[in-house]
């Protein structure tokens, strides 16, 4: 589970990073988003290594929902009789954000396919360019998109802020001494994640991008 979540954490960097790239310009955007499908041609064919990528994405994915559902179970399964001291209610809200939020996260996932990348649902259409596809995605008429945008990459946050701090554990990094240092990374990570994918759609709704 800490694997591919590292896998899933480092796609979002990039993927943030490329989204920022709307501030430099309509042609700035478009040549990354060009640049991307045309990574190592002509030795690979146009497309061929994003695709590669997209698809050890998704069994990143479905390996971390598997590993979760697998865990939960294996928890269940040592444990049949329930404690007779009630959990935390910290330990309650982070069970509620990894398990509904990582369900939002998906469903939210496919909206964000079908919107910007293959602009089934956008305005722009599906022969659109990158840019138009965001800029035309986030118009301040569609502020509802922008609202769903704001609660599904502030539940990646919270998902990732936990889930951070777990593979911390995994990995038998945390201690008594290190703790607090390892929390706030994990929480720092996560809000500088959150704020550089909210600034480009912000922006776009409220006009500072067109």
């Amino acid at each position: 589970m800490a694997v591919t979540g590292a896998v899933m954490v480092s796609f979002l960097v990039l993927h943030m990073l490329g989204n920022l790239k709307i501030f430099f310009g309509r042609d700035s955007f478009n040549e990354y988003a060009h640049w991307l499908r045309t990574l190592l041609e002509p030795f690979a064919p146009y497309r061929t290594i994003l695709t590669l990528l997209e698809i050890g994405l998704v069994i990143a994915v479905v390996l971390h929902m598997w590993a979760a559902i697998s865990l939960s179970r294996r928890a269940g399964k040592a444990r049949p009789v329930k404690y007779v001291a009630k959990k935390s209610q910290a330990n309650g809200y982070a069970t509620h954000i990894m398990r509904w939020g990582g369900v939002t996260i998906v469903l939210f996932v496919i909206w964000h396919l079908l919107d910007l990348t293959f602009g089934v649902v956008n305005p722009a259409g599906t022969a659109s360019s990158a840019a138009d596809r965001m800029i035309d995605g986030f118009d301040p008429s569609r502020w509802w998109v922008t609202l769903i945008y704001v609660v599904a990459v502030a539940m990646v946050g919270l998902h990732l802020r936990h889930g951070v701090w777990s593979a911390f554990q995994t990995l038998g990094w945390a201690n008594k001494d290190r703790n607090k240092a390892l929390r706030a990374t994990a929480g720092l990570l996560s809000l500088v994640l959150v704020i550089g994918f909210l600034v480009p759609p912000l922006a776009i709704t409220f006009g500072v991008v067109k």
